[in-house]
């Protein structure tokens, strides 16, 4: 499969010092030949910046930039990626080895693929690890929900047909709203039935930002694209009040919770009460 397709595996990188060694050597070492490996610093501090400095000469091109955003960043790097084919990826995230050449045969096998997605491993900062399956399918599949990972193996073309990422986008989602473009004129995506790839569950990671934020991320993504929901308008009014019905039935939850946290606290201190002199 070596001269199947250069595929072009772009790693953005912001503050990652830690990981991002781990992250370049699960692109290095990809057992698909016919690939590069561009990685894109978004304004790194000194640190990370030292690292990617010596990973220099095992990467095809390191791109620096100021800070503005992940969007941008893959842009930029997809911009310079010669490949038919672009995988993407994060700099505290990593693929197992054969994810690209599993990859590649989907999109070699099935006309109608556009994004490749695996199940992958969550590993929390405590050391818990969950196994996780993306929903993947058609844009029906991704019009209430995102149905494939942050990483993911796209075509070039397609990518520049929709103008790239959102870079307006700069505080999550933005990989669910590029899906939603990839595919609302048809075409899938495909899951390999695999863990090929581990993603960390980190409170500081964008996806945790996004979740503080979702209110008006997902104002922005209805209104940028309502003519989807608009034409699926009576799933998209019980899509929203489903989801007003399950806050609404955490949020008893957690009240009785408190409640009940409460009222075993004053019978804790009841006794000390009777117990105190007069």
């Amino acid at each position: 499969m070596k001269n199947s397709g250069l595929i072009s595996i772009v790693i953005t990188c912001y503050n990652d010092a830690e990981y991002i060694e781990q992250a370049v050597f699960s692109a290095l070492n990809q057992t698909y030949l016919n690939k590069e490996v561009i990685v894109v610093d978004d304004g790194s501090d000194v640190s990370t910046k030292i690292v990617l400095k010596s990973l220099e000469n095992n990467i095809t091109k390191l791109i620096t930039q100021e800070n503005k955003g992940q969007s941008c960043a893959r842009n930029v790097g997809i911009s310079e990626a010669k490949g038919e084919y672009i995988l993407v990826l994060d700099s505290d995230d990593f693929f197992e080895p054969s994810f690209c050449e599993k990859a590649l045969s989907v999109f070699l096998e099935k006309n109608d693929v556009k994004i490749v997605t695996c199940q992958a491993n969550l590993l929390y900062e405590d050391g818990l690890v969950i196994s996780y399956t993306p929903d993947g399918g058609d844009i029906s599949n991704f019009i209430y929900a995102n149905g494939a990972l942050g990483s993911t193996m796209f075509i070039k073309s397609d990518w520049k047909n929709i103008n790239g990422y959102d870079e307006y986008m700069r505080k999550g989602f933005e990989d669910w709203e590029f899906y939603i473009r990839v595919l609302k004129n048809g075409g899938c995506t495909y899951v390999l039935p695999e863990i090929l790839f581990t993603y960390r569950k980190r409170s500081d990671s964008t996806t945790s930002i996004a979740n503080k934020v979702k209110y008006d991320l997902l104002f922005y993504i209805y209104t940028k694209h309502k003519e989807l929901f608009i034409n699926d308008y009576e799933n998209f009014v019980s899509h929203l009040l489903g989801k007003i019905k399950v806050e609404e039935r955490d949020k008893i939850k957690y009240l009785k919770k408190t409640e009940n946290k409460f009222l075993n606290l004053l019978r804790m201190i009841k006794p000390l009460f009777k117990n105190s002199p007069k």
